[in-house]
C-alpha cells in the first residue's frame, strides 16, 4: 500500500462484524478525525508531563511528536500504526546529566546520540532479520516486556492521578468501562474521549457543588487545596505562537541546537536497551491484535524511532516512542487505520502552535486522566498475557517462569540497580534486561526436557486474536504461530473452511 492509499472499510460508519478496520483502511473522514483526537487525548498526558520532568518544553514536545509520527509511518509505510510521544525511557539518563552540571544543550545533544545509535540498532535488526531476532524474544519474553510495559505505568496512577481525586477518578473509570462495551457503533469506539469530556464536566459540576477540594497536586508535588477545573492557565495563554527559544537567563527552556560531551553521552546511551525492547514489544502488540506478520517492519519500526528522537533533539524537542497508551485504544476500537493516526499527528502539531489549545489539555484534571489511564493502561498489560495465551506458554516450566517473575516484579516495583553513584537501572529497563538475561542464561543451564517443552510452544486453533483484512478473514479461525513469530506462518497458514 501507498502511505496515503487507505480504503474505506464497509461503509465507513461501522466495523463490520467480526473485523477490524486495517491500516490501509478507513472510516468516513469525520469518524477518522475522531478517532485521531482520542489518540490525542490518550498520548497528551505523558507527552506534555514527561518534557517538564527532563526540564525540557512540553509546547515543544506535543509539536514534534506530531512530526516525529509522520516520519515514522513514512518510514514503516503505513504498515505499522503507532504514535510516538515523549519517552520516559530517558529521565533517569537526563537526571544523571543534570546532576553533573550538564546544561540542557548537553542534555539534547546526549538524547541525540542515544537517537543515532537506536537507528543504527533498527538497520541491524532489520537485515539480521526477524528470525534470530525473535530467539532472542521467544513468545515468553515477548508478552512479559508488552506486560511490564503496561504494568509498569500503574504507579503513575496510583501516586501521581488518584490521589488528586479519587472519587471523579472512580466515575470516570466505571464510566469509560460501560460505555466501552455498552454504546453501540462510533460512540463505543471514542469511549475515551467521551470519557474525558464526560470527566471535565463532571469536575466542573463537583467544583460548583462541593467546592474546593484538598488533595495531592502533582503541579507542586504536594497537598493543596484548589478548585479541580482551574482554567487560568487557559485565559492566560496565546491563541497562535511558537513555542519559546531557550533563554537561560530568563529561565525559560524552548527551541535550542544541542552540543556533546562524551561523557554524558555514556549515561544517556543504556536508554537505546529500553527503547528497542519497548518498540519490538509494542510491534508485537500490534501483530497480536491484527494477526498480521509483521516481523518485516520491526527493524524499521526501530530504525524509525531513532531517527524521529535525533530530529526532535536536534531542536531541542523530547526524545521520542511508540506509545502504548495509544495501542490501549486501538485494542478497544479495533480500529488500526493509520490515516488516525496522521490526523493525531496534525492536531498535535496544532497545539504545538497554539498555547491556548495546549493549556485546554494541560488543564485537564488529574482524576479524569486516573480514571481514564486506569483502563487503558491495564488493557496493554493484559496484551502481555494475551501473547502468552496464544502461544500456550506453559509456566508450569520453570524455564518460562522464573525469569518473567522477576522481570515483571522489578517493572511494577520500579526496582533500581545503581550501577555506579550517577547511573541506575530501573523500571521497564531493569525488568526487561532482568527477563532476557535471565531466560537466555537458564537456558543454558535447563535440561533439554525443559527447553524442548519451552520451544514448543504455538497458538492454539481458535485464538481469540482480532483478524483483519479484506479477503477471507471471515473464515479465518486459527493460524500457526511458532516461536519465530511468523517467519513460517506465511508458509504454514491454516484456513479453515
Amino acid at each position: 500500500m501507498s502511505a496515503f492509499g487507505w480504503k474505506l472499510h464497509g461503509d465507513g460508519k461501522d466495523v463490520l462484524p467480526g473485523r477490524a478496520v486495517a491500516p490501509d483502511e478507513r472510516l468516513s473522514w469525520g469518524r477518522t478525525v475522531g478517532l485521531g483526537a482520542q489518540h490525542v487525548v490518550a498520548m497528551f498526558g505523558a507527552t506534555f508531563v514527561f518534557p517538564i520532568v527532563m526540564g525540557l518544553n512540553p509546547q515543544l514536545a506535543v509539536m514534534v511528536s506530531g512530526f516525529s509520527t509522520i516520519i515514522f509511518l513514512l518510514i514503516v509505510n503505513g504498515k505499522v500504526p503507532s504514535y510516538l510521544g515523549t519517552s520516559a525511557a530517558f529521565v533517569g539518563g537526563v537526571a544523571a546529566v543534570t546532576a553533573q552540571g550538564g546544561t540542557i544543550q548537553e542534555v539534547s545533544g546526549s538524547i541525540l546520540v542515544a537517537g543515532l545509535v537506536l537507528a543504527v540498532a533498527g538497520v541491524f535488526i532489520h537485515f539480521i532479520g526477524a528470525r534470530i531476532l525473535t530467539r532472542i524474544l521467544p513468545p515468553v519474553v515477548t508478552g512479559a516486556v508488552v506486560m511490564l510495559i503496561g504494568f509498569n505505568l500503574a504507579p503513575v496512577v496510583a501516586n501521581v492521578y488518584w490521589p488528586q481525586d479519587q472519587w471523579v477518578a472512580l466515575i470516570v473509570m466505571v464510566a469509560v468501562i460501560l460505555m466501552s462495551v455498552g454504546l453501540r457503533g462510533f460512540l463505543g469506539r471514542v469511549s475515551v474521549f467521551i470519557g474525558l469530556v464526560f470527566g471535565y464536566v463532571l469536575s466542573w459540576v463537583f467544583d460548583l457543588v462541593f467546592g474546593q477540594i484538598t488533595s495531592y497536586d502533582s503541579a507542586v508535588d504536594d497537598i493543596t487545596t484548589r478548585f479541580r477545573v482551574d482554567w487560568s492557565g487557559v485565559e492566560a495563554a496565546a491563541w497562535i505562537g511558537f513555542p519559546p527559544f531557550t533563554d537561560e537567563a530568563a529561565g525559560v527552556v524552548g527551541i535550542h541546537l544541542p552540543a556533546f560531551n562524551a561523557g554524558f553521552i555514556v549515561l544517556m546511551l543504556p536508554a537505546v536497551i529500553a527503547l528497542v525492547a519497548e518498540n519490538v514489544g509494542h510491534v508485537k502488540a500490534v501483530e497480536e491484535m491484527t494477526r498480521v506478520d509483521l516481523d518485516p517492519y520491526v527493524g524499521r519500526a526501530v530504525f524509525a524511532d531513532g531517527v524521529a528522537t535525533a530530529m526532535a533533539s536536534s531542536v531541542g524537542g523530547s526524545p521520542t516512542t511508540t506509545y502504548a497508551e495509544n495501542i490501549g485504544v486501538m485494542a478497544a476500537t479495533r480500529v488500526y487505520s493509520t490515516a488516525a493516526y496522521y490526523v493525531a499527528a496534525l492536531v498535535a502539531i496544532g497545539f504545538g502552535l497554539s498555547p491556548k489549545f495546549g493549556a485546554v489539555i494541560a488543564a485537564v484534571p488529574g482524576g479524569v486522566l486516573a480514571g481514564i489511564t486506569v483502563v487503558l493502561y491495564g488493557m496493554i498489560g493484559m496484551l502481555g498475557a494475551k501473547i502468552w495465551k496464544e502461544n500456550r506458554v506453559d509456566f508450569a516450566n520453570p524455564l518460562n517462569l522464573a525469569p518473567v517473575a522477576a522481570g515483571i516484579i522489578i517493572a511494577i516495583g520500579d526496582v533500581g540497580l545503581t550501577v555506579t553513584e550517577n547511573f541506575t537501572l530501573s523500571g521497564i529497563a531493569f525488568g526487561t534486561i532482568v527477563t532476557l538475561v535471565m531466560y537466555h542464561l537458564a537456558r543454558l543451564v535447563a535440561p533439554r526436557s525443559m527447553r524442548d517443552a519451552a520451544a514448543a510452544e504455538a497458538v492454539e486453533p481458535g485464538g481469540t486474536a482480532i483478524t483483519i483484512g479484506s479477503t477471507g478473514s471471515e473464515g479465518r479461525i486459527g493460524e500457526e504461530l511458532t516461536e519465530d513469530y511468523g517467519a513460517r506462518r506465511a508458509r504454514e497458514r491454516r484456513t479453515d473452511t
